[in-house]
């Protein structure tokens, strides 16, 4: 799961090149009967086959990678190369119609990033140079500061810079209500040589960032709330000069999703699943997302064994399953995969389910907010998303399995399908948010700790998983998959 860059509704068509391109803890109630489709032969079978002992070779698979190439699976690297074809060749045996998709992704290396206050007392800030931010000139940027007004919308949109007093200047902007790119244009078009964001809460400097080097316009960093409101006062009062002094470079490289698709079905009728495969530079990823990315790749193989059982009379709806690459720096996998796509291929895609994070060693079960029945956040999924929540909801309920909604907040791969109308669901079990008391009376596990201590990090391995909560979450995966291959009548298909 991607880190919180900035919140975004609307996704995107990434304009990478292209190489061949915590919610509210709300106990949901048991969903009526009729909301969902009775749990058909298939759905009951890939229940009882699928289990977290199975899919757990592919998590120590993922976990040997990693160890062979520098503890990462990161996108551009040959650990999620390697990642990469592990699945594709284990798909391809199955017998699945498999194939990659190239894309460029770029790697963003800091050498430099500074803020000082110039002036009698010259002092340096704490800074953090934006992700794909464009580089000052050698030097350093100095430039007096400018103030972007702060509303409930602080420097979106071109009324919080009033006309000629930002340029040649360097724009102050608190953080908050919108993306980063939004802030920076705004204060690029009214003339700002640099844009600098003070964050709104806690003690670190705002780690903001663009989807690649074609967002950044102007030179763009973060610094702390305190250091933030200290420049607005002194601003209030009189001219205050600053040097930036960023210096980034861009690193292309190309990376690759794996797409895997039955035989059979109804090509109309497309029921896609999708998880990263990407993890982070500063670890192996079992968790964020090998979890996800195991538990797709084990249902796929029992769904490849029903059909062969079956003698090739498979699922009635045709039924994808894609591991995406670069989610972690900005779901730049799915994003390419989804611009790709013609209008009636769209058309064609009768819902996506993602599973990002499946096995926390903290977990809360958390189910896409679909109906946005919690009032959290960023609204409803489209036409169908609710369903889907409704769907993974009784079969818990049915399990007797505790769980929660969860905002799609943008953070993962639903993004993109979301944003061009698809109905979208799926399950995670949490990622830097802390547990509640109420959350650990319900679930188990550790009040006042993350779900995930080892997000992002060097320790997020195979010794550091909740594997009651994969097994969950299997279930849920193969529930789905059996359900919407034979029936998507829920969704008015």
């Amino acid at each position: 799961m991607r880190a919180i860059r900035h919140r975004r509704r609307s996704i995107p068509a990434l304009a990478a090149l292209a190489a061949a391109a915590v919610a509210a803890p709300v106990l949901l109630t048991a969903t009526p009967a009729a909301a969902h489709p009775r749990e058909g032969r298939l759905a009951k079978e890939l229940v009882e086959e699928v289990t977290a002992k199975g899919a757990s070779r592919h998590l120590k698979k993922f976990q040997q990678i990693a160890d062979a190439n520098g503890g990462n699976r990161a996108a551009g690297t040959p650990g999620h190369a390697a990642s990469a074809a592990y699945v594709y060749d284990t798909l391809k045996k199955a017998g699945y119609q498999v194939s990659y998709q190239d894309f460029d992704v770029y790697e963003a290396h800091t050498k430099a990033e500074r803020t000082t206050v110039l002036g009698q007392d010259s002092r340096e800030l704490a800074t953090a140079a934006f992700t794909f931010t464009t580089s000052t000139p050698a030097g350093g940027l100095a430039a007096p500061l400018a103030l972007a007004r702060v509303d409930e919308t602080p420097g979106c949109t071109a009324d919080d810079y009033p006309a000629g007093a930002f340029a040649g200047k360097i724009a102050l902007v608190k953080r908050g209500a919108c993306t980063f790119v939004e802030k920076q244009r705004a204060a690029a078009e009214a003339g700002a040589l640099g844009v600098i964001v003070y964050n709104h809460s806690g003690t670190t400097p705002v780690r903001g960032g663009f989807s690649s080097p074609a967002e950044g316009v102007i030179p763009s960093a973060g610094i702390t709330l305190a250091d933030g409101e200290a420049l607005t006062a002194a601003a209030a009062k009189g001219e205050v000069r600053v040097r930036l002094d960023l210096d980034q470079e861009h690193v292309r490289k190309t990376t690759r999703n794996v797409i895997a698709e039955t035989r059979g079905g109804r090509s109309d009728r497309v029921v896609t699943l999708g998880a990263h495969l990407d993890s982070v530079p500063e670890g192996p990823g079992i968790n964020d997302n090998g979890s996800g990315s195991a538990g797709l790749l084990e249902v796929a193989l029992k769904l490849a064994d029903e059909d062969a059982d079956k003698k090739g009379k498979g699922p009635a709806n045709k039924v994808r399953f894609a591991w995406w690459s670069a989610e972690e720096l900005g779901l730049l996998g799915s994003e390419h995969y989804v611009a790709q796509l013609s209008e009636k291929q769209k058309k064609d895609i009768a819902l996506y389910l993602n599973f990002d994070m499946i096995a926390s060693p903290n977990p809360v079960q958390f189910v896409y907010d679909g109906d946005d029945s919690d009032k959290t956040g960023e609204g409803a999924g489209p036409a169908g998303s609710a369903q889907i929540e409704a769907l993974i909801n009784g079969f818990l309920d049915k399990k007797g399995k505790p769980h929660e909604g969860s905002d799609f907040d943008g953070r993962s791969d639903y993004g993109p399908f979301i944003a061009n109308g698809i109905p979208a669901g799926g399950t995670f079990t949490g990622a830097e948010g802390v547990k509640t008391a109420e959350q650990a009376r319900r679930y188990g596990g550790a009040a006042g700790a993350p779900y995930d201590p080892n997000y992002h990090g060097a320790g997020d391995t195979l010794e550091n998983l909740d594997l009651k909560a994969f097994d969950t979450n299997l279930d849920v995966i193969a529930h789905a998959v059996g359900t919407y291959a034979q029936d998507l009548s829920s969704l008015g298909k």
